[in-house]
């Protein structure tokens, strides 16, 4: 097995490389929060399946 000379979690230099560092975008908020549309998505089914029900059953 090789031995690492760079500590954990540091990307070793390549040879001729030409990048730089990059900067963090900023997080986007609610917009990258798939479980929450998601539990938006399927808490509208259930409202509109219990209509449905409710319409079967008399009520409404």
């Amino acid at each position: 097995m090789a031995i690492s000379l760079n500590p954990p979690g540091e990307t070793p230099p390549a040879e001729g490389s030409i990048s730089e560092a990059h900067q963090e975008r900023a997080d986007g908020g609610i917009w990258e929060h798939p479980a929450f549309w998601a539990g938006l998505v399927l808490l509208g089914s259930v409202f509109f399946a219990a209509f449905f029900i409710a319409r079967i059953f008399g009520y409404g």
